[in-house]
């Protein structure tokens, strides 16, 4: 993957010399139902902003690298070991090159597929040529998720300070179905999935398909 998270471009390994948590990858569910205030007066309230939430999620993972194959994927692994660890379901796994039409079509197929309610994608989401998985996902987009990409280079910051500038790490929504793209470095992937998406997704996709 040509985006390890030096963070994509940067001089600096993010893949191999930091690590953002602790590798627990099965306390990071987010309790809906509990008042995010930290009091108990606004129970009924945030009862009713969750109500759609869908409570399983299923989840593609698309690994985007021309060198790594399905037994040396681990930013895959990693996703899929923390979905799995928050009660979710990865229901397919693909490795797909560094091609925009490669990478826009495996997207575009899953989304079409009834048990795929979130895609996550990791790799090619930097500023080499052959990242381009921001130019092959984003013109499907219904609507951009531009606080993911945000909040994910805020978190990273305190790790590789302004070589976050180096990672396009995005969201959106594309027929009802969530699609984020993380880069392609084990650590990313799980402080993506773990810290934001496994936090979050359910919320969205009840959101993304209500009527």
């Amino acid at each position: 993957m040509s985006d390890s998270h030096r963070h994509e471009g940067a001089g600096h390994d993010h893949g191999e010399d930091h690590d953002h948590g602790d590798g627990d990858d099965s306390g990071h569910r987010h309790d809906h139902g509990k008042d995010h205030d930290g009091g108990g007066g606004h129970a009924h309230d945030d009862h009713e902003h969750h109500a759609h939430d869908v409570e399983r999620l299923g989840y593609a993972v698309v690994t985007v690298s021309s060198t790594r194959g399905y037994e040396d994927d681990p930013a895959g692994d990693a996703i899929e070991s923390i979905v799995e660890g928050a009660g979710d379901e990865v229901v397919v796994r693909e490795v797909v090159n560094d091609d925009f039409d490669g990478v826009q079509g495996t997207v575009n197929r899953l989304v079409d597929r009834d048990d795929v309610d979130c895609i996550v994608t990791t790799g090619g989401t930097g500023v080499t040529p052959d990242d381009v998985t921001v130019e092959a996902v984003t013109p499907l987009f219904d609507k951009e998720l531009p606080g993911f990409g945000e909040l994910f280079r805020s978190m990273s910051r305190d790790e590789i300070g302004t070589m976050v500038v180096g990672t396009r790490a995005t969201a959106g929504v594309v027929g009802g179905v969530l699609v984020f793209c993380l880069p392609g470095s084990e650590n990313a992937a799980r402080l993506g999935s773990g810290e934001i998406i496994v936090e979050e997704a359910g919320h969205l996709a009840g959101l993304a398909r209500r009527e």
